[in-house]
């Protein structure tokens, strides 16, 4: 995944003027404040702004679609199939799995286009207190959260078996090397995208308003979990997902360890669905899916938070720096310069 920031600008020098002694330094949720042209509603405006952008994307993508089933009936069929059953994952038709992703990572060029049109220079405080997304943080988040899901996974598979309801991996299905395909090349964007609109959209917007950082956290946590049509265990577990992945996003400045989360929680789910361990299209769980799923997400945000201290990475960003002088009159903020986490 390349660096995601704005790359019009770079952030401001300081030209003039110092911070005042002892200067408060900025969180993650209230980096929205740090852009050029912040007030109470633009964060809300770029918003709407990106909404707006995205039908017009989804019309651009789906009116060809909706076309092209009809004039080609076996195209209408597979639609059809689709609208009946919302079965995304499906090793026969992995297309499916397309048209589940592709219109969630189309969510994030509008929101940075909003952003940059609403807000000014500055999108990359989308990504972290750095102004970019950390890529030698994220590849350590993404091994880190790899052997917690791997250890979480082999236990929930050990207690199958031990209770005699194990299952057995298939690797005969033809379409299998396509699905594996396309879950390592589409699912990591999917989560990105996501946690760009949640954990960073939507927490920036809330700590825009609210200082507290629980606020910014927890009030994001019902759309979400709105967003997945899940029963009441499953919808637990999803909320608290998006508790742990704000928590993060907050703790370590950026979210980084919280897409690693969603990559290697997702990409697993799919690809042992590929083989028949899992149900990928499952949307129920129960009460030991629950506890297991939070003690795993529990510790990997623990060690997580514990490893970002002792790497010394970035978690809040520079005060903005006044200048009475500059104009004469009306004072200049400058950005938070790039540091390195």
């Amino acid at each position: 995944m390349s660096t995601i920031e704005d790359a019009t600008t770079a952030p401001a020098s300081v030209t003039a003027g110092h911070a005042p002694s002892g200067a408060e330094r900025t969180a993650y949720h209230r980096l929205a404040r740090l852009r050029p042209r912040y007030r109470w509603w633009t964060v809300l405006l770029t918003g709407l702004l990106g909404i707006a952008f995205y039908l017009v994307v989804l019309l651009l993508l789906i009116v060809p679609v909706v076309i092209g089933s009809m004039l080609n009936t076996e195209w209408g069929v597979e639609l059809s199939v689709l609208l009946s059953t919302m079965q995304f994952f499906d090793l026969d038709r992995p297309w499916l799995l397309v048209a589940l992703v592709l219109p969630l990572i189309l969510m994030i060029p509008p929101l940075l286009l909003a952003s940059r049109i609403v807000q000014g220079r500055g999108v990359g405080l989308l990504s972290s207190v750095v102004g970019r997304l950390r890529l030698a943080w994220l590849g350590k988040t993404l091994l880190l959260a790899l052997a917690v899901f791997a250890a979480y996974f082999a236990a929930l598979l050990g207690w199958s078996a031990v209770t005699g309801d194990a299952v057995v991996p298939d690797f005969s299905h033809p379409g299998l090397g396509v699905m594996v395909l396309l879950v390592l090349l589409l699912i990591p964007f999917q989560a990105a995208a996501e946690e760009y609109v949640f954990r960073g959209y939507l927490m920036q917007l809330v700590g825009g308003w609210l200082r507290h950082p629980a606020f910014a956290i927890l009030l994001p946590v019902p759309l979400f979990v709105l967003g997945h049509g899940y029963d009441v265990w499953g919808a637990a577990s999803v909320g608290v997902f998006a508790v742990v992945a704000g928590w993060l996003t907050w703790r370590t400045g950026g979210l980084e360890a919280a897409i690693a989360l969603h990559i290697v929680n997702n990409v697993l789910i799919f690809l042992f669905g590929s083989v028949g361990l899992v149900d990928a299209n499952a949307t129920s769980g129960g009460t030991v899916d629950l506890v297991a799923s939070t003690a795993a997400m529990v510790v990997f945000a623990l060690l997580a938070d514990r490893w970002a201290r002792r790497l010394g990475v970035v978690r809040t960003a520079p005060p903005r720096i006044a200048s009475a002088r500059h104009g004469g009159a009306r004072g200049t903020h400058s950005l938070p310069p790039t540091l390195h986490g």
